[in-house]
This record gives structure tokens, sequence and C-alpha cells, in this order.
């Protein structure tokens, strides 16, 4: 588990297939994906779910706020045919402003919105983004799931396995993070984690306050992303267990397409 994060560009890879393998067809299931369309992602890493779309003649934009992994995105695009169609920025998105970046039929937010401070503020703000009957696909695993404290970034090969421990108070999770040796960086990271934690039901508040319009939403007990690292089939959650609270519980991540018209 350890290795995937450490070898970006593997990392990289398994972006690019899950986003081939699962997220295009969600999203194709409400609009279609082809040449000329405009894509941008927020908090895009090294930009391996923008490669498909890329790949189909997308105009992509990649939005991240780590120069590092800007750079290793150029590096892994360098030989791509099509990588004129590309624009990498290392920016902050609360700074830049639609007149500046342009607007986009399809903005990506996945694993990213519970990172971001202030949630409905940015889906506020990403509506200037959208060209009209534009949406945003949004996918994220709640704070109340098990492993949603992203605790397989430890380096204790036991905590990377437990699940649940990040709903600890704060004092004894970073206490317990401690002890198993985890350094004061990782331990900085994961209470940022916690401190920007989101929920299905708090997402879902927001959307409906800023007026979007859900178009499709599944909750997945088997993250599809778990296909291509463990070789887990992925599992939707039944509609017997979507019951408000009980998902947060047990989803492992969901998929959602917000539309803002």
């Amino acid at each position: 588990m350890q290795e995937r994060y450490v070898n970006r560009t593997a990392y990289f890879n398994e972006q690019c297939e899950v986003t081939e393998k699962f997220i295009l067809p969600y999203i194709e299931r409400v609009m279609p994906v082809g040449q000329g369309m405009a894509v941008a992602e927020v908090g895009c890493g090294e930009g391996g779910n923008l490669k498909p779309f890329l790949d189909r003649g997308c105009q992509t934009v990649g939005i991240d706020l780590a120069p590092n992994k800007i750079d290793n995105a150029w590096q892994l695009f360098a030989d791509h045919p099509l990588k004129g169609n590309l624009t990498l920025l290392t920016r902050n998105i609360y700074h830049v402003r639609p007149e500046q970046l342009g607007q986009f039929d399809l903005i990506i937010l996945r694993d990213t919105l519970e990172h971001i401070p202030n949630q409905g503020e940015l889906l506020r703000h990403l509506r200037r983004f959208l060209k009209p009957g534009g949406m945003i696909f949004v996918s994220f695993p709640s704070w109340l799931s098990p492993f949603a404290g992203h605790q397989q970034i430890c380096s204790s090969p036991v905590l990377r396995r437990l699940p649940y421990f990040h709903l600890l108070p704060a004092k004894l999770y970073a206490g317990v993070l401690r002890l198993f040796g985890e350094g004061t960086p990782k331990v900085r990271g994961l209470l940022e984690i916690r401190d920007t934690r989101m929920y299905y039901q708090r997402f879902l508040r927001f959307a409906q306050r800023h007026e979007y319009r859900i178009a499709q939403i599944d909750f997945f007990l088997l993250n599809p992303s778990y296909e291509v690292k463990f070789n887990l089939k992925a599992c939707r959650l039944c509609k017997l267990l979507s019951i408000p609270y009980l998902r947060d519980c047990i989803s492992t991540t969901s998929y959602c397409l917000l539309s803002a018209s």
C-alpha cells in the first residue's frame, strides 16, 4: 500500500486506469465526452485523472497547490501527442477567476473535496467556472467510513490496516499516531485531513444550498478503485443500506454528478 504513494508514476497509472474504466463511463451515462470538450480538475496531482480526457481530445486544465506534483505531471505528459491541449497550474482555486481560466463543460473533484477548507464556498465558487449545462463530478469518502482518515499513508503497518481509528478525539488520535512512530509532519498532515473532513449529508446540504441539481449519485460498499488496487470487484451500496448516516459509516466512496442548470 505504501509503495503507491511513493512511486508517483505507478499512482499516475492507477488513476488513469480507474478513470478510464469507471469514471468516464459513469459520466457518459449523463453527458458525452469527446473532442473539444473543456475539462478541469481541481487538486489534479500528477494529472492521472485527466489523461483519459486528454486522450479523447478534450481541452484539459489541471490545478494543484503542490509545485512538485505539477512538475511531475509535465514530465509524465512530455511525450503525449496531445499535450498542446493540456494546461497545468500551481494555483489556489480560490484565487482564480473565470476570466483567467475560462469556463468548462466538466470539473472534476476526485478525492479532493475532503482536503479543501470551506467546501460550501468551493461549490459556490466553482459554479462560475461552468458553461451552461456544465457539470461537476465529485467523489470522496465520508469521514465516518473505515479509512477516510487516509491512514493508508501511515508508516506503521498496523495503523495502515486499522479502520475507524481516525474517529478518535483529536488529541487521542494524534497520541496514537505518535505512539506508533508517525513523525510530526505525518501527524500534522493527518490532523489537517481531520480538520477538513466531509460527510455525505453535509455535501448534499451544500449542493442544495448553492442550487445544484443531483444529476446522478451512487454510493459504493467497495470503491471502484479497489478493483485496480486490490483486485476487489467494485460493489454499489444496496438501497437497504443507503440510509443517511448509515451509508456514511459503511460506504467507502461516492460518485456524484452535480448540474448547475
